[in-house]
């Protein structure tokens, strides 16, 4: 499994973004509203892994979520679900896109599998 993402819900947005590009250098790569109320940003390092920040997830603030890529997600949910993890949603995905399915972690943190 190799780590793809970690998703923090963050209070005000900008100022979050100010700390992750000037204090940790990190680079802003994409930033979108998919609804009212709800923004998201993507910030890159070194590597693959992107770091986003999440406005607007009533009742959530700090580490919500990590993706992880996986070569077969039936088999990693199978495996997570015999070690005690709860299916959330999923497999879904669109044709010709990656299939994602999301597991309740420890914490309140959910997984999210990313099958490329």
């Amino acid at each position: 499994m190799k780590i793809k993402n970690s998703v923090v819900a963050v209070g005000n947005l900008d100022e979050s973004a100010q700390f992750y590009t000037e204090v940790l250098g990190l680079e802003e790569v994409r930033r979108f509203s998919p609804r009212d109320g709800l923004t998201i940003a993507f910030f890159k390092g070194e590597g693959e892994a992107t770091i986003e920040l999440v406005e607007g997830e009533e009742g959530k603030q700090g580490l919500f979520m990590v993706g992880i890529e996986v070569e077969n997600i039936e088999e990693e949910i199978a495996t997570l679900k015999s070690k005690g993890l709860d299916l959330i949603r999923g497999p879904m995905g669109a044709p010709g896109g990656p299939k994602i399915a999301f597991l309740e972690g420890p914490d309140g943190v959910e997984i999210e599998l990313i099958q490329p």
